[in-house]
């Protein structure tokens, strides 16, 4: 099968498309037959290798990739879930092979019936941001119909998912984006929005049950904004896992006997299904805003990198119409 490996860490010119042997699933996996697949920022940190402390859990050589949405092919002797010719969609392991491929095998747990309303080049773009965002939002964020909750990085692939599900559960939803990105983010049904280059949002709000920071800043001092804006007791929530709250950031949390989050996106079936009926009743929408053949992998991590990409790049590695 061909899949994108890299045999180094660097940049996007150690990725290579190659013949490898098609896996085989272990008891509790299944087997997808990928028809396309998510392009995420984790995509290239894990390429670059800059990060020690995620790079000590790979080994090369990798197939890159942790967003899938196909047909499952096989299923392993434990499997119940699902059936060959089930159409899924979710995150292969991590660590291990990934999704630019032609099939990768992974945790039937991590995966779940394709929301029946959209193609698989859309449903590639669900399973990471999705997940992440719902973490965010109800694992740390607990967040409960008619609370307030900020979202930063509100354009993006993850803060675009955080915004259309807190909508959906009835939150009031404060999105912080580009002035190019605002009226976007009110067609995803953010209450308010916020230009982060000529408003201070931290002067506008205050009284915020919860605040989610998706986006790609890694800046305590601008954590220290978020925190101001938060009620008593309210909830900091960052999906930036690799870096973690200052000493200043812990202080002011507890000055406000609020919690800090680091929010490690969790790969639940169940969380993906409720999501794929949210998509289904069309109260959530995939802007996708390129697609790439797998053979333009580095030109799709190029885009991705420039953390100006609204909505979410996907890999075709099949096209949509073949057959089964």
């Amino acid at each position: 099968m061909k899949a994108v490996r890299i045999h180094a860490f660097g940049g996007p010119e150690v990725m290579n498309v190659e013949d490898i042997e098609r896996p085989v699933p272990a008891a509790d996996e299944i087997l997808v037959k990928v028809y396309a697949s998510g392009v995420n920022p984790v995509d290239w940190a894990i390429r670059e290798g800059a990060n020690e402390m995620m790079r000590s859990f790979l080994t090369l050589p990798l197939t890159l990739g942790w967003d899938a949405a196909g047909i499952v092919e096989e299923i392993g002797s434990e499997v119940t879930s699902f059936q060959k010719g089930d159409a899924v969609y979710g995150v292969p392991n991590f660590p291990g092979n990934g999704s630019y491929a032609e099939y990768c095998a992974a945790k039937a747990s991590q995966f779940a019936f394709k929301p029946k309303s959209i193609g698989f080049t859309e449903a590639a773009g669900v399973p990471l941001a999705g997940l992440t965002a719902w973490t965010a939002l109800f694992e740390h964020g607990k967040l409960q119909p008619g609370q307030r909750v900020l979202i930063q990085g509100a354009s993006g692939g993850v803060g675009g998912f955080a915004v259309q599900f807190a909508k959906a559960k009835g939150a009031y939803v404060i999105g912080i984006a580009s002035a190019s990105n605002l009226d976007y983010l009110k067609e995803l049904g953010a209450d308010e929005v916020i230009d982060y280059r000529s408003q201070k949002f931290e002067e506008l709000l205050h009284g915020m049950d919860v605040v989610v920071e998706a986006s790609p800043l890694r800046d305590n001092e601008e954590r220290l904004k978020s925190v101001a804006v938060l009620k008593t007791g309210g909830i900091f929530v960052s999906v930036n896992t690799d870096f973690p709250f200052n000493e200043e950031v812990l202080a002011a949390l507890a000055g406000k006997q609020a919690k800090g989050e680091l929010a490690a996106n969790q790969p639940k079936q169940e969380w993906l299904a409720e999501i794929a009926q949210l998509i289904d009743k069309e109260s959530v929408k995939i802007l996708i805003s390129n697609v790439f053949p797998l053979e333009q992998v580095a030109e799709a991590h190029r885009e991705s990198a420039t953390w100006h990409v609204r909505g979410k790049l996907v890999l075709e590695v099949r096209k949509e119409g073949e057959p089964v």
